[in-house]
């Protein structure tokens, strides 16, 4: 009987320890909780950090993300309204923003992610059919003097704007199935290869044209720097020719003035000197010369002799 009573009291007490252990579970930040009772939700999401209680062996309790997620599509071939084949790879944060909705409406994440593929994706496809390539891959930012001047069009829409209003689109389905999407954003924008080469030659085609016009522009300040560089060197020589006639002239001037008023001191000397001037000129080093009677400088050698 005692063993039987033992027996008895060791179940109770354990079942006690079970059901205190089960009757209680600890929610985390970050996280946020509903409680189903036979499969069915009971009460209000939990979402307040902290040690909390149900019933125990009957209630379960279900934990979701409470943070922001990331939502990461897989690239996907669209074309544009000018029938132009992309690469779109998309991506976008969203999170739970009503537990129990949710858990009624889609379950878990994984179900989360592949809802969120449809409504995406289908949205990206319908507003990239909508619009010509230059709006995907051009920024918002861009001015309509730059784009007019790169590509001839006038800025419309842009990859930012039309990125909202995907956000916009898709955040009008979301919010019944307990999401809310936080922002769309296009990760990457690629062409299929045979529109890449075509667009590989249009850069270079461009980046041609503007080598070429900033090298007619570079030699049009060329030959405007050459040209002054070459009207101020005229300049400088005509005036350096121009100071260096009169400095000749005057310097002819003073000679002549010299040579009068030594001429007119001794005339004869004048004379003298000039012919020794002459004869040294036509004399050479091993030369011998014969005069003339007649001649001024034997006259002169004459005088110089007889004076002796």
């Amino acid at each position: 009987m005692k063993k039987i009573i033992r027996t008895l009291l060791l179940i109770i007490v354990i079942g006690l320890i079970l059901s205190v252990w089960d009757g209680f579970y600890i929610l985390k930040e970050g996280k946020q909780a509903v409680i189903t009772q036979f499969g069915a939700p009971v009460g209000e999401p939990v979402t307040k950090a902290g040690l909390k209680f149900k019933t125990p062996f009957i209630q379960h309790v279900r934990f979701y993300e409470k943070k922001i997620l990331i939502w990461d599509g897989e690239p996907n071939q669209i074309p544009t309204n000018d029938k132009t084949y992309i690469y779109m790879d998309t991506t976008a944060r969203w999170r739970i923003s009503d537990a129990l909705q949710f858990l009624q409406a889609v379950g878990n994440e994984t179900r989360a992610q592949s809802l969120l593929d449809d409504i995406i994706d289908g949205t990206v496809r319908d507003l990239v059919n909508k619009n010509n390539l230059i709006e995907i891959i051009r920024s918002s930012d861009w001015s309509a003097e730059f784009m007019a001047t790169s590509y001839g069009l006038p800025p419309q829409l842009g990859r930012d704007k039309i990125s909202e209003m995907v956000l916009e689109t898709a955040s009008k389905v979301t919010p019944k199935y307990g999401i809310e999407l936080i922002d769309v954003m296009f990760k990457r924008v690629n062409y299929i290869e045979s529109v890449r080469k075509k667009v590989y030659d249009r850069m270079i085609s461009e980046r041609k044209r503007i080598a070429a016009e900033k090298r007619s522009l570079g030699e049009g300040q060329k030959a405007e720097i050459l040209g002054k560089v070459e009207r101020e060197l005229r300049e400088i020589t005509s005036s350096a020719e121009k100071e260096a006639l009169a400095i000749r002239g005057k310097a002819d001037a003073e000679a002549s003035k010299i040579y009068a008023e030594a001429y007119g001191r001794d005339p004869e000397f004048y004379a003298f000197m000039k012919s020794l001037e002459s004869y040294e000129e036509l004399a050479g080093e091993n030369m011998s010369m014969i005069l003339d009677s007649d001649s001024d400088l034997f006259h002169y050698l004459e005088k110089i002799d007889a004076g002796k």
